[in-house]
């Protein structure tokens, strides 16, 4: 990995997990505390031979009694936490361009130009404007068929200055053209070449995203859980974990 994309991704690491950069070279597992949130939170992040266990400070001491000398693959069955995401970036040895049939055309749009796509929908992953037109995109990369959009890759900012993570969306109908490859591959060539790090992300259980970072030069980079059962997207009854217990 590119020294500057690990120092950049390591920051943002540090700031989300509330640790000393110097703790995602450790080895072993370090508990830390989201001081900004009230609510029960916990989520777990693998990166190179660290685990990071981030709580609320309501539960750091049982998270933290549960899990002491527990290996990572133990840490990551932990029944509070749902679904695990895998973050990639680019490798600076491989090309991320990929060519797509003459049939699309595709261009990238940055910053105040993006307010031309006010009123697209269906890209929810890619680019999505709120209800007062405002979006958290700085820049996209949308492929074009007889004119319409079928296809964007969105870049948007994170907490950290110049680290975008990338989101891309194909209507159904054109999947398994190569768009969502030759998308995010030249959406990630002009970031690089903007000086921006960007990153991708996968569900574990989305093999085709997965596919699509392989194909654009992308290598995973961390691992982390996407959410908490205490939180809205939980699909079961909350109940089946009862911290009162």
């Amino acid at each position: 990995m590119n020294e500057n994309i690990r120092n950049a991704i390591e920051l943002l690491l540090s700031k989300e997990y509330y640790c000393e950069s110097v703790a995602l070279s450790e080895k072993g597992t370090v508990f830390t505390v989201n001081p900004e949130i009230n609510e029960l939170f916990v989520k777990i992040l693998a990166y190179r031979n660290c685990v990071i266990v981030c709580t609320s400070r309501n539960v750091q001491e049982k998270i933290e009694k549960l899990l002491r000398n527990r290996n990572r693959d133990e840490i990551f069955e932990l029944p509070y936490v749902y679904g695990q995401t895998i973050h990639y970036v680019p490798d600076a040895n491989r090309e991320y361009v990929r060519h797509i049939k003459s049939d699309y055309t595709s261009v990238c749009i940055w910053g105040n130009d993006l307010l031309s796509l006010i009123g697209i929908s269906g890209f929810e992953n890619s680019l999505a404007f709120n209800e007062n037109g405002k979006t958290s995109t700085k820049a996209v990369c949308i492929a074009k068929y007889n004119d319409k959009i079928v296809g964007i890759a969105g870049a948007a900012a994170t907490s950290t200055d110049g680290v975008w993570e990338v989101g891309v969306d194909v209507a159904i109908e054109h999947r398994n053209a190569g768009l969502a490859s030759h998308l995010v591959g030249t959406l990630t060539k002009e970031l690089l070449a903007q000086g921006i790090v960007p990153f991708y992300s996968a569900s574990v259980t989305n093999i085709g995203s997965q596919m699509v970072a392989s194909r654009c030069g992308y290598i995973p980079c961390w691992m982390d859980t996407f959410g908490t059962i205490f939180d809205k997207h939980y699909a079961y009854d909350k109940s089946i974990v009862n911290f009162a217990e």
